[in-house]
């Protein structure tokens, strides 16, 4: 049985292909149509994922879409009627969208698939609950999901066993803390549905100043977590912005203007509202444990992604183990809707696997005869590497300080990079941050780079105690041998200053407060990337890299040789590495459309 998943028309658009109950593909759309977080009908990502599975749209026995669109419609109609006249623009803006193509949702995916098989469609929750709980390695669980909103639904919890799923309660709009969050993140001067990388990022640099603000005006936080919002702060019910005059006025003037300088307020508000999500995911955690009874805890949605908040779960919640779904985000639930209806809908068997998700290497990959056709035809010089030497030459590279561009295998399905599509350099470098962030990824300073370390050695880096963290979703602390004694002086740098010091033989992937986002690999997930890293920690004594994902602010992650190319070349990158093949940024040509980015982007 060929079940294909979609999600459309919020953001993070996605297509994913289940056969048989095996996850055969999964992509974003913004992955084909360099936009990000395209929220467009994701055709090329269906076309892609055809094609992995050898088959065309007509052999398709069903198509899952991932919420419910007329009961979206009916929270949009409720949500603008409640606060008529003030919502008129909003809607407006909302309503073409939705009388051409989402309301039928139904007429919209057989005109864009040209297909006359079976739709169906899931809740917006009951995806994400499906997309947590079905590739987990657990036979039985709790489940949470967090985000902004769905239909009506902004959190839900319930419970997994074998093949079933049961959402049990759930918090509606508008009362949200993935809109809260994003909230802030519109506040502090970031997008919102992209920003809230840069709001957790941010934390680190501020004090808890607002905290007791925050619980005393903006929300209402009870024992078991649940909550409500003080409304009269806030405009995404009515209006086109997040947040209010009132808002403004509570902390001390206008929002932040994108682009402008950062200042001591944007890091405390950062910080404060970080604490607050913290609080309110441990509660919530509690409260299910008690309720589910279960020892383990899968979890998806948008908030999900918050890997600090997964880390204090890991280390101070009541579950034994967690797994958080890494294409957490709206694009996880095509995934989740394919495999809510394999299990649910035709009552397939179940078996819990820790591989299910296949390391989320779902997307397109290339051979190295379709590498070396596009190198040669664009007479790009290149070097053929054999598969010992690709691991002990990337390996002498990123030892050297070199930062390498890393294509291999299949891509990311995800926000992450997990070593499939990264920018990878070393992380004993003291320089190695500033100069990925300013000279290749052209973005702000203040954001962390994440490491990768092998699995067998993570423990002895991190506080993760044999915990593993593929997909880059936990925060832990870097374990104090690695730390250096600061001096007095250093212990005073206030905001953008404790970038300058030095806080472990890992500088490049210490953050401020002394924490990394981790990836741990296994060799049976990624050889090629296991075995680059494993030659450089032969070779310096250090298992732990710098891996970034391989884009430039504002652009999605690359996907394609050709937009790696064009990556590697107008970035200070100075080798790429594609398959089997090495290209030395010294021997290529000028670069035919040189931007300059560092001016695009208004960098210091």
């Amino acid at each position: 049985m060929k079940i294909l998943g979609i999600s459309a028309f919020y953001h993070d658009s996605a297509s994913a292909l289940v056969i048989d109950g095996d996850i055969v593909a999964a992509a974003q759309e913004e992955r084909f149509t360099r936009k990000k977080h395209d929220p467009r009908f994701p055709k090329y990502a269906v076309e892609y994922c055809l094609k992995e599975g050898n088959i065309g749209i007509s052999d398709i026995d069903c198509i899952v879409f991932y919420d419910k669109p007329f009961l979206k419609f009916e929270r949009l109609l409720m949500t603008y009627l409640g606060t008529a006249p003030l919502g008129i623009s909003s809607f407006f803006v909302q309503m073409p969208s939705w009388l051409s193509e989402k309301l039928n949702m139904r007429a919209t995916i057989r005109r864009e698939l040209n297909y006359d098989g079976e739709i169906l469609f899931s809740t917006h929750h009951l995806s994400h609950a499906a997309s947590a709980f079905y590739p987990s390695p657990f036979e039985e669980s709790a489940i949470i999901t967090l985000d902004g909103v769905g239909e009506w639904a902004t959190s839900a919890y319930g419970i997994g066993q074998g093949n079933k799923i049961k959402l049990l309660k759930e918090i509606r709009f508008p009362h949200s803390l993935g809109l809260l969050y994003s909230a802030f993140t519109y506040f502090t001067g970031f997008k919102v549905n992209s920003g809230e990388y840069k709001l957790m990022g941010l934390a680190p640099y501020g004090e808890p100043k607002y905290v007791d603000t925050i619980k005393k005006e903006l929300i209402d936080i009870h024992e078991d977590g649940s909550f409500r919002l003080n409304l009269k702060y806030f405009d995404y019910c009515a209006g086109l912005k997040m947040t209010n005059n009132r808002f403004a006025k509570l902390f001390g003037g206008p929002p932040r203007k994108p682009e402008s300088k950062i200042t001591q307020r944007e890091m405390d508000l950062a910080k404060s509202i970080q604490i607050v999500t913290e609080e309110i995911v441990l509660k919530i955690a509690r409260h299910v444990y008690k309720e589910t009874g279960m020892k383990k805890l899968a979890m998806s949605g948008g908030v999900t992604l918050n890997c600090v908040a997964n880390g204090r779960l890991l280390r101070e919640g009541p579950f034994d183990e967690i797994w958080v779904q890494p294409c957490a985000s709206d694009g996880g639930n095509a995934l989740g809707c394919a495999l809510l209806a394999w299990h649910q809908v035709y009552g397939k068997e179940r078996i819990a696997h820790s591989r299910r998700q296949k390391a989320s290497y779902l997307g397109p990959s290339f051979s190295d005869e379709e590498i070396e056709k596009f190198l040669k035809e664009e007479d790009i010089p290149y070097e053929k590497l054999s598969e010992n030497e690709i691991a002990s030459r990337v390996a002498q590279l990123i030892d050297e300080g070199k930062v390498v561009g890393w294509f291999q295998g299949r891509m990311e399905f995800g926000p992450r990079a997990l070593g499939a599509r990264s920018i990878l350099g070393d992380a004993r470098s003291r320089e190695m941050q500033s100069v990925l962030n300013l000279k290749i990824k052209f973005r702000e300073s203040f954001r962390p780079f994440a490491p990768t370390v092998l699995y067998e050695q993570a423990d002895e880096y991190f506080e993760l105690n044999r915990v593993e963290s593929p997909y880059m979703l936990l925060v832990a602390n870097v374990r104090k041998e690695h730390l250096r004694e600061l001096s007095a002086e250093e212990k005073q740098a206030r905001e953008f200053d404790k970038l300058r010091v030095v806080r472990s033989d890992i500088p490049a992937v210490t953050h401020v407060d002394n924490s990394a986002r981790i990836q741990t690999i296994c060799r049976e997930d990624h050889p090629r990337y296991y075995d680059m890293i494993k030659a450089f920690y032969e070779r310096t004594g250090c298992p732990v890299i710098i891996n970034t994902s391989f884009n430039v602010r504002g652009e999605p992650i690359v996907c394609t040789p050709k937009e790696a190319y064009t990556c590697f070349m107008r970035t200070n990158m100075d080798y790429l590495c594609m398959g089997s093949f090495l290209l030395d940024k010294a021997k290529q040509k000028p670069w035919k459309d040189e931007v300059d980015w560092k001016k695009e982007f208004e960098l210091d």
